[in-house]
């Protein structure tokens, strides 16, 4: 160590889908990996909330509402992480994590050194690497992986650097969720439902899920990408209030009986046009930028990201 930086030989940015998998496959190959993240909590968009109600505590999946995988090695490291079917009556099999979807990004991550509420405020490439100041200290590192959303990139390299110009032209679109709590035996019309001409373009009984509390009935609707757009804005309360009477609407419930309503914005929840490809690299392949963003909207993509940024890296460390 010198000074107070802290060395690895790898820093990756980003404690979602892409750079835990990226991070797990390079640790896995013997290097030294460090993962910062701003958050509280790991997983990105793979998310869960906990809730202490009077009856009892109840969760909702917040982000990603489940995994439909089609790549054998994903299936494979989901099913390692613990993913249940969710019995929801659909053609594909949906599968989540237990008792949410956070369990999933846990388990994924497990043994990893990552450390979080770690806020990265600038990042510079010296003579011996990386620099990456953040609250908790400078980190230093040959190679830095970042996985933010992609118009988060330029406030972290600056504008003139030459691998924001890769992902300018991105353009990411919003998601405002809800998320409430009813009486177990209130309404039950459905476990899911999709329509993108309604404002909520996906509405989910999350108490449907496996291993969920039963102490009440819990539902997760997203507002589609339009109607978020235009409430982008509105504090947390006031999407909360908008979104009740319409979730109410299409579940047959009374809004006066909700035991709990609260929301969350997601600014940056999926891509509207992909990169195209799975990462960007610098010229001297000391940096690498990846996520979701790169190929789709899907928790898949993600992986598929972090997984081709560590195969190139060994790739590269193997022919020397």
């Amino acid at each position: 160590m010198q000074g107070d930086k802290l060395h690895s030989d790898v820093l990756v940015i980003g404690a979602g889908m892409a750079g835990i998998t990226c991070a797990r496959a390079l640790a896995g190959a013997g290097q030294s990996v460090m993962v910062l993240d701003k958050g509280r909590g790991i997983g990105g968009r793979i998310a869960t909330r906990r809730v202490a109600l009077p009856a009892g505590e109840v969760s909702f999946d917040h982000g990603a509402q489940y995994v439909n995988p089609r790549d054998a090695g994903f299936a494979r490291e989901l099913e390692q992480a613990g993913a249940a079917l969710w019995q929801d009556g659909a053609d594909a099999p949906h599968l989540v994590g237990a008792p949410g979807m956070t369990a999933l990004a846990r388990a994924m991550a497990a043994g990893l050194d990552i450390r979080q509420s770690c806020e990265v405020t600038a990042l510079v490439q010296a003579r011996d690497g990386w620099q990456v100041s953040t609250a908790q200290g400078v980190f230093l590192a040959p190679r830095v992986i970042v996985t933010i959303p992609a118009p988060q990139v330029a406030g972290l390299l600056g504008a003139d650097h030459p691998l924001v110009e890769g992902v300018a032209a991105l353009r990411m679109q919003p998601c405002l969720t809800l998320m409430a709590a009813f009486p177990p035996d209130s309404p039950r019309p459905f476990m899911h439902r999709y329509d993108t001409a309604h404002p909520l373009a996906w509405i989910a009984q999350n108490s449907s899920k496996p291993a969920r509390s039963a102490v009440a009935t819990t539902w997760v609707a997203q507002a589609g990408a339009d109607w978020s757009a235009a409430h982008l804005e509105l504090t947390p309360d006031q999407i909360a209030a908008e979104l009740l009477p319409l979730l109410c609407d299409a579940i047959g419930a009374d809004p006066r009986h909700a035991t709990y309503a609260s929301a969350h914005r997601w600014r940056y929840a999926r891509v509207a046009q992909p990169l195209g490809q799975p990462f960007l690299h610098s010229a001297d392949r000391s940096l690498y930028l990846g996520g979701d963003w790169c190929l789709g909207a899907r928790v898949e993509d993600a992986w598929a990201s972090g997984r081709a940024i560590a195969r190139a890296i060994l790739g590269q460390a193997h022919v020397g």
